[in-house]
């Protein structure tokens, strides 16, 4: 999932013809509920104008060249809905939510299915388990937000590995793909956090089972080197071809995130084990204090990319993802609330003071700086509107439903068990020259969009 792109150059080639405009700030009022909803709302419809899903011809939640972004844009939807309640983006959300669950209602969609990586997957697995949590209705003629996430989890835990490393996840599933001999964090951890989430919404044995299984894995000395759970320090990675002795170290927000929100999950649903709080606890302030630090003001910067202005497209929606999946930790485990509120709040005050690019409250990626950067694209607004959304806990601090308080979305426990993908590989490869058709028609869609705003805002 983490594969640089065009994203530099295209932000540079922006910044050029826009550098001469006037700065327009999204104006938030942290204690304003209706101001947090106003700034959402700006940055919800930004996001939306990269969204081509719902128009003649296109296909209804892809993005050809980095298929996984469409469940962080959706989730970003949900999340927007949810807190809001505004519906206007409602329709969009649940025909592409829905158009990318495959033949066999698992997110392995024939389109994209040869190379996808498990976290990509994973991602539209969380998604749907979502909409589920959050009552989004499910669609009469398709199938339900619950039984698309049973499908990602039936069909990834027959990917479950124990050839090397006592077991894991790869994080690739083919083995022609780069990182197939991978155990990666965000993997394990997505895969753990599905777990916990349909535990607590099903209250079926075999999803905790599966969420205590993945955890001791990623916890254990013995079989993976990810979580440290005496300092709390996630791993990216560990490889397979050294019987994943060792680790790849660089921070990524995300991969904290993903651990501790289902650990928060089975805290809640084992009402307050001391277990689960423990390890909510521990990765809660692991990562506060790398991401989150008093000392940058307590404002959120994915530290391995921002400060060196490296960070790819899937980088930049990292805190975003974690920005929400901390307002839902806030909810489940109420104790981290007084710690999690402030640092949204901080965060939330300075992304809308780098919303301020091209008249039109476009946001940046280093909310740290409190101005635009120069930054521009549908990641930064995808990231923007979960941290705004994120701050809406204080004024409807609800936590996602479960199928006895609320939950209504069909329960299908066998879904996914037809699809072949997930015990086999195809001989499809995806070519370089496939890859960089999807570069090329991206930059020429970019430049053909950054010439005629130019040309309206000089007034042609």
């Amino acid at each position: 999932m983490r594969l640089p792109g065009a994203g530099l150059l295209l932000r540079g080639l922006c910044l050029s013809v826009f550098l001469f405009s006037p700065a327009e700030a999204i104006d938030l009022d942290i204690s304003d509920e209706q101001s947090i909803k106003d700034a959402a709302s700006t940055a919800v419809y930004a996001m939306m104008t990269y969204y081509s899903g719902n128009e003649t011809g296109q296909i209804p939640g892809a993005f050809p060249s980095k298929w996984w972004e469409g469940s962080a844009l959706f989730l970003a939807l949900l999340h927007y809905w949810h807190y809001t309640g505004d519906t206007t983006y409602n329709d969009e959300l649940r025909v592409g939510l829905e158009w990318q669950s495959g033949d066999d209602g698992d997110y392995m969609p024939t389109n994209y299915s040869s190379y996808l990586g498990n976290d990509d997957q994973m991602f539209w697995g969380v998604a749907a388990m979502t909409a589920a949590e959050l009552q989004f209705a499910d669609v009469s003629d398709g199938f339900s937000w619950l039984s698309l996430a049973q499908g990602v989890f039936n069909t990834q835990i027959k990917r479950w590995d124990t050839t090397k490393c006592s077991g894991g996840m790869r994080w690739q599933i083919y083995p022609y793909q780069s990182g197939y001999t991978m155990k990666n964090a965000i993997s394990n951890g997505g895969l753990f956090q599905l777990s916990a989430r349909l535990a607590r919404y099903t209250g079926d044995a075999i999803y905790l089972t599966w969420a205590n299984k993945i955890w001791d894995w990623s916890v254990s000395e013995d079989s993976s080197p990810l979580i440290n759970n005496a300092t709390w320090d996630v791993a990216d990675s560990t490889n397979m071809e050294n019987d994943c002795t060792t680790r790849g170290d660089t921070q990524w927000s995300y991969n904290y995130g993903a651990y501790m929100t289902g650990a928060a999950y089975l805290y809640n649903y084992t009402n307050g084990s001391s277990y689960w709080l423990e390890a909510v606890d521990g990765l809660l302030n692991k990562t506060l204090d790398t991401f989150i630090p008093d000392s940058n003001g307590g404002i959120f910067e994915e530290v391995t990319c921002e400060p060196t202005e490296v960070c790819n497209n899937n980088e930049i929606l990292f805190k975003g993802l974690v920005s929400s999946w901390l307002s839902f930790t806030a909810m489940l485990v109420p104790s981290t609330y007084s710690s999690i509120v402030p640092k949204l709040q901080t965060s939330a005050q300075a992304a809308a003071k780098s919303c301020t690019g091209h008249s039109n409250s476009t946001c940046g990626v280093r909310w740290y700086q409190s101005k635009y950067d120069g930054w521009i694209g549908m990641e930064e607004q995808i990231s923007a509107s979960d941290i705004f959304t994120a701050n809406l806990v204080s004024f409807n601090a609800v936590a996602p439903v479960t199928s006895t308080t609320g939950g209504n979305s069909t329960s299908n426990p066998n879904a996914g068990n037809n699809d072949t993908t997930s015990t086999t590989t195809t001989s499809t490869t995806i070519t370089t020259k496939d890859k960089a058709g999807a570069g090329i028609l991206t930059v020429l869609f970019v430049v053909g969009w950054v010439s005629l705003i130019g040309w309206t805002v000089l007034g042609g």
